[in-house]
């Protein structure tokens, strides 16, 4: 179901975009590592092409022997100033938290 330009499938999620110079709709699965991506001139056939992506994708890693990538695996890096950082490692350790506590915290805060 596309809801905001959202679509998930299996687990996976993408984000269709509109090519307004090729006319056509574009996707791809986002938060893994590998590039799979479709596209479609059809907003009937997009669904159905996500769809046949995120298989294919599976299928392809089924026979190559690779464990397919799961989406967001809950780890990325975030560039702040310096001055951020110590203060906000300052507040962790004034709470008897770790870094990667606080900035959790302040995430789950905002989400």
């Amino acid at each position: 179901m596309l809801k905001n330009n959202i679509l998930e499938y299996k687990g996976y999620h993408t984000k269709v975009e509109f090519d307004s110079e090729a006319l056509i709709l574009r996707g791809k699965i986002e938060g893994i590592n590998d590039l799979v991506d479709f596209e479609c001139d059809n907003i009937k056939d997009v669904e159905k092409e996500f769809h046949e992506a995120v298989d294919d994708y599976l299928e392809f890693c089924k026979e190559v022997g690779k464990t397919p990538d799961k989406e967001y695996k809950g780890t990325f890096n975030v560039r702040i100033s310096p001055e951020l950082h110590k203060k906000l490692a300052t507040v962790a350790m004034k709470n008897g938290d770790t870094l990667n506590a606080s900035v959790e915290k302040a995430i789950q805060q905002y989400v």
